[in-house]
């Protein structure tokens, strides 16, 4: 509304004067800036009542009379219709088959018949060329076009077109055939960016006030970062505060060493002090803990590898046809989990994946191709939900996709008859029923499977203990498969200490927006502009209120607010027969608006509704929140969450965060983050027990798993590391003569120097290292000193790592590089520089006065020619 202020001109004025521009469909062009103009109409008057806008302001759009105006005599029009007299085309509209392949082989025939061309281009070209070998009617196929196919001839390429056409000549027809035509979708694969989310992003993202722990010295408070010059050395440091007031200033390049503390419960931890051994016996008490805990672990995960599961077999060609009529393009993170899954499938052993991908990042197909897998090899599946709404739309999609193969797929909910239901669990006894979806029903005594051979359970942080220790019992015998989007401590972190396997969709599916989330007090007038906007696209909305005493009055609220809206009420606790039809007369469109519980909070896929507004959102946990808002934004649409609560509401601490982190997290893939902070604001809770509780509150959540890896790893035979103490770069010490650090002036963001700071401690390699100063130049401008001596610091610990090296300090003019353990420097190294360099049996030392400007080459040099040459180890 304030453009006007600061421009007037419209696009025409940007264009040369000789341009010519191309308008598609004018008559649509018009109607969209006329629906445009109203809304903005209303929206202004709505400003102006509020005094937010002063009466008779310059109005920021031109109106398509003014914008006509300016057009005339420079326009190319492109219209659906022929104006006046028709003049006969050439080019004309392809048949359409909608996957009807006896029919396409029938006309194919035919068009041979009268000389027709025929060029095929599709994606499942070999699926096809066989059909039209068994046929008669195919030339050989070709991988690209190098010339014009001759008459009547039919050729096949693999490909993805848009859609095909006919084309008349004299002599001739041209018909081109796409799998838009022939099997109603196409897969249009374009070049994707990989745009993964760091899933540990979030625990890098510190703030001055954070509880930190840092790995030799314990709990400390974050206060801030400093700069200090020693030396006529300066360097970033961060400012770690201790119990009776010490302070701890932690060189910038080892901020890996320091992780946000997360405890059991929300209360603040007692700080460690500086120089006391109290850290060391806790960490020693807190690992012996930790080995309890892994040793029941590996107890309930270790049968599983002894136990011998089903062993299916490679994939028949029913399941690469139903994996080639996915009317989607698959994202790699989707591929790269399907083929995991079939290696587990394939394996002696029972599966226990974890898929851990966000809200609409297709999971539900990942677990019908596992599904379909199983029933090719005569194994009944059983898929588990936790609400009957998400069972009835997984059975809908499953449905759909198997519909054109012999596999029965039925549902056991609330939505079934008990007489359904009976039949269903005889059927499911006798092996009838191949696929069957259900809610905890399916967990019953009373359910009899003839051959189970796959479990998939969707959300399993939705269900009860009860339920999750039968889960459990199936583990051992057949095939589990989990998704989910924000997965609970337990499930993710048995994933992390590799006692469950699991694959992670972080990809977002193609032309995946993020969704525009606001949080604000109640408004109808913000209510009613959410909704008229989303109606003006043709789209629908959730309205979300969690209160089923409440719900209906709710209703006829927004009624009066916006009565253009056609609006319907759904909950949980409707008559089975009443919920199923208002879901699905909701689905065709038959109601604008969907007042409801959080029975959508789990699956639901209707990529027509883009906008959620959610009422009492302080209320709701910030799992919930985030599944709720991943019912929109599900197609190529910009989609939008409100976030409502009540007009002059004190919000409590918990409710501001966790309402303050949804507004945060928008960004694609956010559910590790998400799940982390949910983590953080409510507590680590316990793995298994409440045993554990101590071990998280004493170290905190990071330290705590790593200490638990470090136990399993034992127990399983592998060579156990201690926590702090990694062969990685991160282990090297180095204090170089240089000032390096990020000044303010580069970046002056304190929580974006911190991840890059994150960033740096974590690099392995030195081509990660110019890949990274290739990044900053490219987001901050031309890299300033301090920044090329803090990425050539980074590059000599990598190096030193490499070499065996344990730390390299200045000591007057030298340069000492020193060997950690009983490691020794092989004597026969040779540098060049016999002066300059002396080598001792665990120290080597450079002299900086007589190498001059030349020490930091000569540095590299010595490092590399350790790396290839390496050190002497003691003598056993």
């Amino acid at each position: 509304f304030y453009a006007p202020l600061f421009n007037t001109s419209t696009i025409l004025d940007y264009l040369p004067p000789s341009s010519i521009l191309v308008l598609d469909e004018p008559g649509d062009i018009e109607m969209a800036i006329e629906g445009l103009e109203r809304q903005a109409a209303e929206m202004r008057g709505q400003k102006e009542e509020k005094g937010e806008l002063p009466h008779n302001f310059p109005t920021p759009y031109f109106t398509w009379t003014q914008l006509s105006g300016r057009m005339e005599g420079r326009c190319l029009l492109l219209e659906r219709w022929l104006q006046g007299e028709e003049q006969p085309l050439a080019f004309s509209p392809p048949p359409s088959y909608g996957g009807r392949l006896p029919v396409l082989l029938k006309e194919a025939r035919d068009m041979l018949r009268k000389r027709h061309r025929l060029l095929i281009v599709s994606h499942q070209a070999s699926r096809l060329s066989e059909l039209f070998e068994e046929q008669d009617i195919l030339a050989p196929p070709l991988s690209r076009i190098e010339e014009p196919p001759l008459p009547a001839s039919a050729v096949l390429v693999q490909g993805s077109l848009a859609e095909g056409w006919v084309m008349k000549g004299k002599d001739s027809t041209f018909v081109l055939l796409t799998d838009n035509e022939i099997f109603g979708f196409v897969k249009q694969r374009r070049l994707m960016k990989p745009r993964p989310v760091r899933c540990q992003s979030f625990l890098s993202e510190l703030s001055p006030g954070d509880y930190v722990v840092h790995i030799e010295h314990g709990i400390g408070r974050f206060a801030g970062m400093t700069k200090l010059c020693l030396d006529q050395v300066e360097r970033e440091y961060l400012i770690l505060e201790y119990a009776v007031g010490d302070k701890l200033y932690l060189p910038s390049d080892q901020v890996d060493r320091v992780s946000r503390y997360i405890g059991p419960s929300g209360e603040p931890p007692t700080l460690s002090r500086l120089g006391s051994q109290e850290w060391a016996r806790t960490k020693r008490r807190v690992r012996e803990s930790a080995g309890d805990i892994a040793r029941e672990l590996l107890e309930l995960y270790a049968t599983r590898e002894v136990i011998p599961g089903f062993t299916f077999s490679p994939d028949p060609v029913w399941q690469q046809e139903l994996e080639a009529s996915f009317p989607y393009v698959e994202t790699p993170d989707q591929l790269e989990a399907v083929a995991r899954i079939k290696e587990d499938m394939e394996r002696a052993r029972p599966m226990d994946r974890l898929v851990c991908g966000d809200v609409g990042y297709g999971k539900t197909e990942v677990a019908l191709r596992a599904a379909f897998k199983a029933v090719l090899d005569g194994m009944q599946v059983a898929v588990v939900v936790p609400t009957t709404v998400l069972a009835q739309q997984h059975f809908a999609t499953f449905t759909e996709r198997l519909a054109a193969f012999p596999v029965k797929v039925e549902m056991l909910s609330r939505f079934r008859s008990e007489k359904e239901q009976h039949t269903i669990l005889d059927e499911l006894a006798q092996g009838k029923v191949d696929i069957c979806i259900g809610t905890h029903r399916l967990l019953q005594k009373d359910i009899f499977f003839k051959n189970l051979g796959l479990v998939i359970i969707d959300e399993e942080q939705r269900f009860g203990v009860a339920h999750k220790e039968h889960l459990k019992k199936m583990r051992r015998e057949v095939d589990v498969l989990t998704l989910t989007a924000t997965p609970i401590p337990r499930t993710l972190h048995m994933s992390l200490v590799g006692v469950r396997d699991i694959s992670t969709m972080e990809m977002p599916p193609e032309e995946r927006l993020p969704i525009k989330t606001y949080v604000a007090e109640y408004d109808e007038r913000l209510i009613r502009e959410a909704i008229l906007r989303e109606l003006e696209r043709n789209g629908q909305v959730f309205f979300v209120h969690n209160r089923v005493q409440t719900i209906s009055a709710t209703a006829s609220k927004l009624e009066a607010v916006i009565p253009e809206a056609r609006i319907a009420v759904a909950h949980g606790q409707m008559p089975e027969e009443q919920l199923e039809r208002m879901m699905v007369d909701f689905s065709a469109h038959n109601f604008d608006v969907l007042v409801c519980t959080t029975i959508i909070e789990s699956g639901l896929d209707m990529p027509n509704v883009n906008t959620l507004i959610v009422d009492d959102s302080d209320r709701l946990g910030l799992t919930q929140l985030y599944q709720l808002r991943g019912r929109v934004g599900r197609g190529a649409n910009r989609a939008y969450a409100y976030f409502l609560f009540d007009r002059g509401k004190s919000l409590t601490p918990r409710a501001e965060k966790r309402l303050k982190t949804i507004f945060e997290a928008t960004e694609l893939g956010a559910g590790f983050r998400i799940a982390m902070k949910d983590l953080e604001i409510r507590g680590a809770g316990n793995l298994l027990g409440r045993e554990q509780s101590g071990g998280i509150g004493a170290v905190g959540f990071d330290l705590y798993c790593r200490l638990l890896a470090e136990a399993v790893d034992g127990l399983k035979g592998k060579e156990p590391e201690r926590a702090e103490v990694k062969d990685t770069p991160s282990a090297v010490t180095i204090d170089l003569p240089l000032t390096a650090h990020i000044p303010e002036g580069y970046v002056a963001d304190l929580s974006t120097r911190l991840a890059l700071y994150q960033r740096l401690a974590k690099l392995e390699s030195v081509d990660d290292v110019d890949n990274m100063a290739e990044e900053l130049d490219d987001r901050f401008g031309r890299l300033p000193v301090p920044v090329k001596n803090l990425l050539y610091i980074i590059k000599m610990k990598i190096l030193a790592a490499g070499a065996g090296i344990e730390a390299i300090s200045r000591e007057g003019s030298q340069i000492v590089l020193k060997l950690g353990g009983d490691k020794k420097f092989d004597r026969s190294l040779e540098f060049g520089y016999r002066d300059e360099i002396k080598v001792g049996p665990s120290r080597l030392r450079l002299d900086t006065k007589r190498l001059g400007n030349r020490w930091p080459g000569v540095l590299k040099e010595v490092l590399d020619e350790i790396a290839s040459k390496g050190v002497l180890l003691p003598q056993c």
